[in-house]
C-alpha cells in the first residue's frame, strides 16, 4: 500500500498537467443555461428555467391610459375591461383602448381594488383613509361603505351578494350587505388583511401581513338580510415570506398563494406606539421618467407594506400550492423577484406578475417555469382572463395594459447578450440544437464589432443560418460577437425550441508577457513540489520574494464551452525555498492572453557586457536556481524570455521578454589585514584590524577573547556600508600573561573570514 502522502502528491500534479496539456486556440462560446439566456433580449420568445428558448404567447400593447400606476383589472358581465389606479384615485373603462372612459374619480390617492356584482354595479376601494364607493351602470357614484381604516386592500363578492372588504392597518375584514350595511366580519392578529379569495366550499380565504398567513374562515349566515358572521378559523399555511400579495383558486379546489418580503426578526419586548401616517405624510415623488415612487413617512417605526409599490422593495418571493387535502407544495421561489399578481391561463398554467423588472412568468409544473413576457414597467400588478382566451395584464410605474395570448405570435426573436472574446478573434461555425429547431423553423443571424454594446458601427446581421449541424458565419473578425434566433411559422405545426447554441472562434495569437521578475536574496535555493518518496531531506524553508502577478489578464469568459479550454489561470504549486550557500534563485510571473502553454529561457550578462549568454532554456516552471560559484564575482542582469511555441505552429509562435534589476554575485570571502594587538600592564589591550571585500560591503564583524563568547564590534564611523572598514577594539580586565583574540568578518553574501592574534599582558603571573 502506498503512503497517503504519495496520493496527495499525485493529486497535486494532476491538478496542473491536464489544463496545460490541452491548451488550444480554437474555442466555443456556448449558451445553454437559463441564467445565460436571461441576459439576452427576448421578443416573443419564452426563456424556460430548464435552459430552453421557445415561442412565447402573443404579447401586445392594449392601452396606455397615461396613469402612473394601475392596481387592479376587472371585467363586467358584458366583457368590458375596467382598470383601477392613480394618482389620484381613478377607474377607467376601455370601450376604446385608445380613449378610455373615466367612470370614477375621487380625491384619495389611489383606487386599490375593484369588483362587480351580478347587476354590474362597480365597487371601488380607495386608499389611504379611503372608502368603498358604488358606481351604478348609469354612472351614479356614492359612498357605499366606510370601514374607518387606513387602507382598503381587496374586495370580493360571494354568491349571496355580500361584499367582503380586506383592510389595514388593523387587519380587519368587513362584510357588507347589498344595501350598504356592514359590520366587522373577522378581526385578525395581523396588521393587514392583504388579499382575499373563496375556496371551493365557499369559505373565505385571507392572506395576511406581516406573518404571511393564509387563513380559512367559515362563513356563517343567520339570514339573507343580515351580514354573515365568521365561523371557525384555521391557518392552512404560513408562508416563509411576510406579505401574501395574491390568492388564487382553480376548479380542482387547489389554492395558490404568493408572498413577498423577508419577515422581521422578533425585537426585544418593549412598549411600541404605532402611529399611522396621516394623509399629509403620504407623499408622491414624480421621477424624471414620469414614474411615481410613493413613500410612507410614519411618526414611529412600522412594518413595511407594499402600498404603494416602493421601487427598492426587496426580500424575494415564493408561490405555494395548497391541495384540497391541505398539503402544501412550493412551486416557485426567488431571492430577487417579487410577485404582485397571479392569474390562471387558458392552458391552466399559473401566471405570475412580478417586479421590479416587470416580467410575466408561467409555471408549467415539474419545477419548470418560463419568462414569457417583459414589460417596460417596473411591476406587473394584475392579471385577469379576457373573453376570447386572452389574458389582460396591468402594470405600475408606469401604468399600462397589455394582452397576452391566445396562441403564439407569427414570429419571435431572441438576441443573445454580447460576448467578449477579450482578444481580436476570427469567427467559425455556428451550431445549435433543439426540438423542431432543425426543421427550418428557426433561423440564426450573427454580427460582430469592437465595442462592448452593439451600435450602428457594428457589422450588419449575417445570415440566415438554418443548418443546425453547423455553418461558418460570415462576420468580420472582431473582439465582440452576438447571435440572434428568429422563430418562423410558430403558429403552425409543432412548437420548436432551442436547447443550446455554440459559436466557434479563434483568438488572434498574441505574445506572452513576463509580468515581473523577483531575484531572491543570495544563498537561497528553490525547488518544486517534491514527492515524499524521493528521499530528499528538505531543509527549513525560507520566505521567498514573490513576483507581482497581472491577474487582470485572466478573465473568465462567460458561456465558454467546457470541452475547449478558456482563459483560466493554470493552477500552480508555489516553489519551496531553503538556504543553500553559493546559490542564486529567480522567480517570475507571466501570462498569455491566449492561455497558451509557455516555455521559458533565461539569459544573463555581466555589468558592462553587451552579449546575452544562455543560462537555462526549456523551462516550464516559473522559477530557477543555479550554482553561482561558476561565475566570477560582480554585478549581473537576467533576461527571461517566454515562448508560446508549445501551443502554436513554428511560424506563428511568439515570444515576450523582460530584464531583471541589477543583482550581485560574490563568492570570494573578505580579507582581514593588519591585525595587531597592543597590551598594557593595567590589564588592557587594544586590537586593530582592517576588513576588505572585493565588491560588496562588509556586513558584520565580531571578536572572541580566549575562546569566549563572540562579541559584535562596529567599525570606525559606526556604519558597515563600504567594502573596506577599519576596526578598533579595547579590551579590559585581562590578567597578566598570554591571550588570544580571534576576529571574524562577513560580507552580505555570508562569505566569512577569521583570523587571530596572540599577545602577552605584562605583569607577574600567579601560579
Amino acid at each position: 500500500m502506498r503512503p497517503r502522502g504519495f496520493v496527495v502528491w499525485i493529486l497535486a500534479i494532476g491538478l496542473i498537467v491536464p489544463i496545460s496539456a490541452l491548451a488550444e486556440h480554437t474555442r466555443i462560446w456556448r449558451q445553454s443555461e437559463f441564467s445565460e439566456f436571461e441576459r439576452g433580449t427576448a421578443n416573443g420568445v419564452a426563456i424556460r428555467s430548464d435552459g430552453k428558448l421557445m415561442p412565447a404567447p402573443k404579447f401586445t400593447a392594449f392601452s396606455d391610459p397615461n396613469l402612473a400606476y394601475l392596481w387592479a383589472l376587472r371585467a363586467d358581465s358584458r366583457g368590458r375591461l375596467y382598470a383601477a389606479g392613480g394618482s389620484n384615485a381613478k377607474v377607467l373603462r376601455f370601450d376604446d383602448p385608445a380613449k378610455p372612459t373615466t367612470v370614477f374619480e375621487s380625491g384619495e390617492l389611489a383606487a386599490q381594488a375593484i369588483t362587480f356584482d351580478s347587476h354590474d354595479n362597480l365597487y371601488v376601494g380607495t386608499s389611504p383613509d379611503g372608502k368603498v364607493y358604488k358606481v351604478t351602470p348609469e354612472g351614479q357614484k356614492s359612498v357605499f361603505f366606510d370601514p374607518k381604516t387606513k387602507y382598503i386592500w381587496a374586495l370580493t363578492l360571494d354568491s349571496q351578494g355580500i361584499l367582503f372588504v380586506a383592510t389595514g392597518d388593523k387587519g380587519e375584514v368587513f362584510a357588507v350587505t347589498p344595501d350598504g350595511k356592514g359590520q366587522l366580519f373577522y378581526q385578525s392578529d395581523e396588521r393587514h388583511a392583504r388579499s382575499l379569495a373563496f375556496d371551493q366550499k365557499g369559505n373565505l380565504l385571507i392572506g395576511t401581513d406581516p406573518n404571511g398567513l393564509v387563513l380559512r374562515v367559515a362563513i356563517v349566515r343567520k339570514n339573507s338580510q343580515a351580514a354573515p358572521e365568521a365561523g371557525p378559523v384555521f391557518v392552512i399555511y404560513e408562508m416563509s415570506k411576510k406579505e401574501v400579495t395574491s390568492l388564487l383558486t382553480d376548479d380542482k379546489g387547489s389554492v395558490y398563494a404568493a408572498s413577498i418580503g423577508e419577515k422581521q426578526r422578533a425585537a426585544p419586548a418593549s412598549p411600541v406606539i404605532n402611529v399611522p401616517p396621516s394623509l399629509s405624510q403620504l407623499q408622491a415623488n414624480n421621477t424624471p421618467q414620469g414614474n411615481v415612487t410613493l413613500q410612507l413617512q410614519a411618526q414611529a417605526p412600522q412594518p413595511a407594506i407594499s402600498f404603494p409599490f416602493i421601487s427598492s422593495a426587496t426580500g424575494g418571493a415564493e408561490v405555494i400550492k395548497i391541495s384540497p387535502d391541505g398539503s402544501p407544495e412550493t412551486l416557485w421561489t426567488s431571492r430577487d423577484d417579487l410577485v404582485f399578481a397571479m392569474g390562471l391561463s387558458s392552458t391552466q398554467n399559473i401566471l405570475l406578475g412580478t417586479g421590479n423588472k416587470g416580467a410575466i412568468l408561467s409555471l408549467q409544473g415539474n419545477d419548470i417555469y418560463s419568462s414569457i413576457a417583459k414589460t417596460a414597467s417596473a411591476q406587473v400588478t394584475s392579471i385577469i382572463a379576457g373573453p376570447n382566451g386572452e389574458m389582460y395584464v396591468a402594470t405600475a410605474n408606469p401604468g399600462k395594459i397589455f394582452t397576452l395570448g391566445p396562441g403564439y405570435g407569427p414570429s419571435g426573436s431572441f438576441e443573445s447578450d454580447t460576448f467578449d472574446a477579450k482578444i481580436f478573434s476570427h469567427w467559425g461555425r455556428l451550431s445549435w440544437w433543439g426540438d423542431g429547431a432543425t426543421q427550418g423553423k428557426v433561423a440564426f443571424y450573427v454580427r460582430s464589432g469592437n465595442t462592448s454594446t452593439p451600435q450602428k458601427n457594428w457589422s450588419a446581421w449575417a445570415g440566415p443560418y438554418k443548418n443546425a449541424s453547423g455553418e461558418t458565419v460570415d462576420c468580420p473578425a472582431a473582439r465582440f460577437v452576438q447571435w440572434k434566433a428568429v422563430f418562423l411559422n410558430t403558429d403552425s405545426g409543432g412548437v420548436p425550441n432551442i436547447s443550446w447554441v455554440g459559436l466557434a472562434y479563434q483568438p488572434k495569437n498574441v505574445a506572452p508577457v513576463i509580468d515581473d521578475i523577483a531575484i531572491q536574496d543570495p544563498g537561497i535555493r528553490v525547488q518544486g513540489f517534491a514527492s515524499p518518496q524521493s528521499g530528499l531531506a528538505i531543509p527549513a524553508s525560507v520566505q521567498l520574494r514573490q513576483p507581482q502577478r497581472n491577474t487582470t489578464n485572466f478573465p473568465t469568459a462567460p458561456g465558454v464551452s467546457p470541452d475547449i479550454p478558456a482563459r483560466f489561470p493554470k493552477m500552480e504549486v508555489p516553489p519551496q525555498g531553503f538556504e543553500d550557500k553559493g546559490y542564486s534563485s529567480v522567480l517570475w510571473s507571466a501570462h498569455d492572453d491566449n492561455d497558451d502553454d509557455l516555455t521559458f529561457s533565461i539569459y544573463y550578462h555581466g555589468e558592462g557586457e553587451q552579449n546575452w549568454r544562455l543560462l537555462k532554456d526549456k523551462l516550464t516552471q516559473k522559477y530557477y536556481s543555479w550554482d553561482t560559484t561558476t561565475m566570477p564575482d560582480g554585478a549581473y542582469y537576467l533576461k527571461i524570455v517566454a515562448s508560446d511555441s508549445p501551443s502554436n505552429p513554428v511560424d506563428q509562435s511568439l515570444t515576450g521578454e523582460r530584464e531583471s534589476d541589477r543583482f550581485e554575485i560574490e563568492n570570494t570571502p573578505p580579507s582581514i589585514a593588519n591585525l595587531r594587538a597592543v597590551a598594557a600592564a593595567a590589564g588592557t589591550a587594544k586590537i586593530t584590524f582592517e576588513a576588505a571585500s572585493s565588491s560588496s560591503a562588509i556586513a558584520r564583524a565580531r571578536y572572541s577573547v580566549d575562546a569566549g563568547d563572540w562579541t559584535i564590534v562596529f567599525p570606525e564611523g559606526l556604519l558597515s556600508d563600504a567594502p573596506k572598514e577599519s576596526y578598533q577594539i579595547s579590551i579590559t580586565g585581562l590578567l597578566p600573561g598570554e591571550h588570544t583574540v580571534a576576529v571574524q568578518i562577513a560580507d552580505r553574501f555570508d562569505n566569512s573570514t577569521a583570523a587571530k592574534v596572540t599577545f602577552t599582558v605584562p605583569g607577574r603571573v600567579t601560579k
